[in-house]
């Protein structure tokens, strides 16, 4: 595969991966008996509780 054709390839991939925020890429979740708990890995303390389910992508 020729260095253009690859360089292609890798813009292609590029383009098709929308970019997240970082809050995002790091929210983590857990499980428990009252419902998932989300968390940011990088600040554990950082939680999110609700008493109906919230779409991420409409808060994010």
């Amino acid at each position: 595969m020729s260095n253009h054709a690859r360089a292609d390839d890798e813009a292609e991939e590029l383009r098709s991966e929308p970019s997240l925020p970082s809050a995002v890429e790091s929210t983590e979740t857990y499980e428990t008996d009252e419902g998932t708990v989300f968390y940011d890995a990088e600040n554990p303390m950082a939680w999110i509780q609700a008493e109906s389910p919230v779409a991420l992508d409409d808060v994010a």
